[in-house]
């Protein structure tokens, strides 16, 4: 008997949850916040009940804090789930820090880390892309997981590699943000047509994926907040900067972190 359980039921982890139930998987979800606040989906925030023949435990938590306390702190259910024998790590995170749970948790302990490519848009419709790194067996078990909640899965290599090619990926989804952004906004000035813009721009040699898909991309209008995408899209970039290889120009990424900082919202 296996009970897969997702922690981190927030804007990534709620569709995906969903997703997993309407494709016949009885998954579970863990958050801190009340059951209530989920309508019908099936979460809890009591972790001994979580953990209770947990076997299979995807984190979608927003950074490496959150993680740790789900894993070895408050929630802690690498020791609090007894019958664990796989986690998927779906969070993006440093490259650094994901490699480094191999030492830090048991052996026994299958390890997979699966970052998803997006946005909330493509949780909901079960359309992520998701970048898988790990052994063969394990990852062979979860691939009806990704099935179930992306459209696009990507095996990477070995665990570790999804990260490294999610955090690269992001790179170039923060540089598409900033440039669809500042077109938008020199579009304005100029007095051109925003949908019209667009539509060309689907269509020609500037086409990208936040470009095409901006008037469903819930973050595509939004200014940096702490507690937003646009934050979240910044922390992935210092995630790229953090496995940086040695002595590489980071003055881009770095200018790129800056300008998601300071991004205003449209009007």
């Amino acid at each position: 008997m296996t009970k897969i359980g997702l922690a981190g039921v927030g804007r990534m982890g709620s569709g995906m949850l969903t997703n997993m139930r309407k494709g016949g998987i009885d998954a579970e979800g863990f958050d801190i916040r009340p059951a209530s606040d989920f309508g019908n989906l099936p979460v809890s925030n009591n972790a001994d009940a979580f953990a209770q023949g947990l076997t299979t435990l995807i984190t979608v938590v927003r950074d490496t804090a959150q993680t740790d306390e789900v894993l070895f702190g408050p929630q802690g259910f690498v020791l609090r789930a007894t019958e664990l024998d796989t986690i998927i790590v779906s969070s993006t995170l440093s490259p650094k820090y994901v490699r480094a749970l191999r030492d830090r948790v048991p052996e026994h302990i299958n390890l997979i880390d699966a970052p998803m490519s997006g946005a909330q848009v493509g949780a909901i419709e079960g359309t992520l892309a998701f970048m898988v790194g790990g052994k063969d067996a394990p990852v062979a078990a979860a691939w009806p997981l990704f099935e179930a909640m992306g459209s696009n899965i990507h095996r990477m290599g070995g665990f570790g590699d999804g990260i490294q090619t999610k955090v690269l990926n992001n790179l170039l989804c923060a540089s598409h943000t900033i440039m669809t952004r500042l077109i938008l906004d020199w579009a304005s000035d100029a007095d051109l047509d925003h949908d019209k813009l667009l539509a060309l721009v689907d269509k020609a040699t500037g086409q990208n994926w936040f470009a095409s898909r901006f008037e469903q991309i819930e973050f595509a209008r939004q200014g940096f907040e702490p507690s937003n995408t646009i934050a979240i899209l910044e922390k992935d970039v210092a995630a790229a900067l953090d496995a940086a290889p040695e002595g590489a120009d980071t003055a881009l990424p770095e200018l790129l972190k800056q300008m998601l900082h300071d991004l205003d919202p449209m009007d």
